[in-house]
């Protein structure tokens, strides 16, 4: 798979973009601040429908303009193919085409074009709170799995409507009495299927990141990757869906003024984290710097590997947002060395020591090929 062409309109600073990338590694070269990242973000939204940046999906709209589009035309294995993203100013809904074939839902577009994204940010992922992990296992999760997308915004609406409910339970008891059960039920339908998926991707998991880990580091350490519940969920537990639904609904049905106290549900997928160990030792508190930057850079590999296992063979489109600057050299070497097979698209303000099939040249959000 990789992306051939990348066409934008109206997009934060870019006006207007054409962009044409090759397989190997294309590498978006520039200054700060001139649209290199922009673009990375507009070929994200292709993938998984959304920004990885904070904020709103209208956002992205260049400044004074009613809309912006973004046009991908990728190889799929099999075929080329093309999908758009348009947002509006005037309205929240976005239009996603798909061959010119309008796509109703955002998670049916989800697992077709296939990306990983691996910024400065997510050096953090083993030092950072565990909604940093849960991002990291939702977005790799939904690729693979388009189901478990939809189960996940299931989840996020229902729990809303349960919050709510708790949070208005002193004001009308009646109410919170008649309904809670049936919000119960639903949420720990949704929970067991999120709960199932997870483990099931993190065992996948554990095998990847032990290769890259030990590669990097000359295998002094062993990482080892757990599910944490915060619901106290055994380990088989969350394998069984119809074990670990029952004790979801167990919970969600008896401890109500707990929940009424602390006005939101206690115990869920929204909780729940995935613990990394080098070793017996847990890496967010006691891994060096370096260790944790290892790790990080071994999970995005690692999800990157199981994208290519699980489908055709072939690897996703790798997208590497100014990484380079904040990798020692001996991270640095190892993944410049690792990048045969995949299409990468990076962004950098040097080219030193990058081997590259295309370099572009990026400047106030104008994009020109330059001579490799």
């Amino acid at each position: 798979m990789f992306c051939k062409r990348i066409r934008v309109e109206n997009f934060r600073n870019i006006a207007f973009a054409d962009v044409e990338l090759c397989k190997g590694v294309n590498i978006l070269l520039g200054e700060n601040a001139q649209g290199k990242t922009n673009l990375l973000e507009s070929i994200y939204m292709t993938s998984l429908g959304k920004s990885f940046r904070q904020g709103v999906d209208r956002d992205v709209i260049r400044f004074g303009e009613e809309y912006t589009k973004i046009e991908n035309t990728y190889f799929d294995g099999i075929r080329d193919t093309k999908v758009s993203v348009s947002l509006f100013a005037d309205r929240r809904q976005k239009q996603i085409a798909q061959n010119g074939v309008k796509i109703r839902r955002t998670s049916d577009m989800v697992g077709g074009f296939k990306v990983v994204l691996f910024c400065p940010e997510h050096l953090s992922i083993v030092k950072d709170g565990p909604a940093e992990r849960r991002n990291f296992l939702d977005v790799a999760i939904s690729q693979i799995r388009p189901m478990y997308m939809r189960s996940l915004q299931r989840y996020a609406t229902i729990l809303k409507e349960r919050n709510a409910l708790i949070k208005g339970a002193e004001e009308d008891r009646a109410a919170f009495d008649s309904t809670i059960d049936l919000f119960s039920e639903q949420l720990a339908r949704e929970a067991a299927i999120i709960t199932g998926y997870r483990v099931r991707y993190i065992e996948q998991l554990k095998g990847h990141v032990s290769e890259c880990f030990r590669d990097m580091t000359g295998g002094r350490e062993t990482p080892r990757l757990e599910y944490i519940s915060s619901s106290k969920l055994t380990e088989s537990d969350c394998y069984d869906e119809k074990r670990c639904y029952e004790s979801y609904l167990e919970l969600y049905c008896s401890r109500h003024e707990r929940e009424i106290a602390a006005e939101s549900t206690l115990w869920g997928i929204h909780k729940d984290d995935l613990e990394i160990h080098l070793d017996d030792s847990r890496a967010r508190i006691f891994a060096s710097q370096g260790q944790q930057r290892s790790l990080s850079l071994a999970l995005k590999l690692a999800e990157g590997e199981i994208i290519r296992t699980d489908g055709d063979g072939s690897y996703p489109v790798f997208l590497f947002d100014d990484v380079l600057s904040e990798l020692d050299s001996g991270r640095r070497s190892y993944l410049l060395s690792n990048l045969d097979g995949k299409q990468v698209i990076m962004t950098s303000c040097e080219k030193k020591d990058i081997v590259a099939e295309r370099v572009i040249s990026v400047k106030n959000g104008n994009f020109a090929a330059l001579e490799v």
